[in-house]
C-alpha cells in the first residue's frame, strides 16, 4: 500500500505513528503500550491500543499478536531490493559476520527496515519474545561497535553471541532479555563487545 492509498491520520494518530516511527529508528523496536500511554499522557492502556489498531486498520502499521512491541512500519518508500548475507552458524572467537559464516544471501524489500542492515542472523532461544523476536527468526543487524541505553543489540561474550536490550546501571553493563523467565545479564564493560544493532527482522 502506498501513500495515496492510504486513509489520512487524525492529528493524534499522525503523533502516535511519528513516535513509532522515531522508536524503531533509534533503537530497533516500537514503543511498548507502556510507553505509549506516558506519551498520550494517558492512564489508559486500551486508548494506546485504540491508536495501534487505528493505524494497522489504515495501513500504515502491522501488528504481531501476543507481544508487546511487535509493530511494523508499512509506509516505507519502495527501491530494490537487498542482497543481505544470513550468517549460519557464528564460529567461536571470530568475527561474526565473517565470510565463513555465510549460509546464504536473502533478498529483502528495503521497505521492510528504516536502516540497511549489514547481515541478518538466526535467533536462537525465546529470552525476546516479549520484544516480538521469537526463536527461529532472522534478526536483521547493523554493524556499531557501540549503542545506546534502550537499543537492542548483538553482543558477544566470550565465544558465545545472545540478542539483548542494552542497559547501564552502577557502571555495568547489563544486557535484558525480554522474557520473565530469564534474568538480565550483568557484566564489567571489558568483557562485552557490540557486534551491532538490531533493525528490524524476517520470520519464515
Amino acid at each position: 500500500m502506498n501513500h495515496t492509498e492510504m486513509q489520512p491520520l487524525t492529528v493524534r494518530q499522525a503523533e502516535v505513528l511519528q513516535w513509532i516511527e522515531e522508536s524503531v529508528a533509534s533503537r530497533g523496536i516500537a514503543p511498548s503500550i507502556p510507553e505509549l500511554m506516558q506519551l498520550l499522557g494517558s492512564t489508559s492502556p486500551t486508548a494506546a491500543a485504540d491508536h495501534l489498531k487505528a493505524l494497522e486498520r489504515k495501513g500504515y502499521i502491522s501488528r504481531l499478536p501476543g507481544t508487546a512491541r511487535g509493530v511494523r512500519l508499512l509506509n516505507q518508500p519502495s527501491m530494490n531490493d537487498w542482497d543481505i548475507p544470513l550468517i549460519g552458524k557464528v564460529a567461536a572467537g571470530g568475527p561474526i559476520a565473517a565470510i565463513e559464516n555465510v549460509e546464504r544471501e536473502i533478498s529483502i524489500p528495503p521497505d521492510m527496515f528504516n536502516k540497511r542492515p549489514d547481515y541478518l542472523l538466526r535467533v536462537q532461544g525465546d529470552s525476546m519474545i516479549d520484544a516480538g523476536i521469537l526463536d527461529g527468526d532472522l534478526i536483521a543487524v547493523k554493524k556499531s561497535p557501540t549503542a545506546d541505553r534502550g537499543q537492542i543489540v548483538v553482543a558477544r561474550l566470550d565465544d558465545e553471541v545472545t540478542v539483548k536490550e542494552l542497559t547501564i546501571e552502577n557502571g555495568e553493563i547489563v544486557l535484558m532479555p525480554h522474557n520473565p523467565a530469564y534474568k538480565p545479564i550483568r557484566i564489567p564493560p571489558d568483557q562485552v563487545v557490540i557486534e551491532g544493532l538490531y533493525v528490524g527482522l524476517i520470520r519464515n
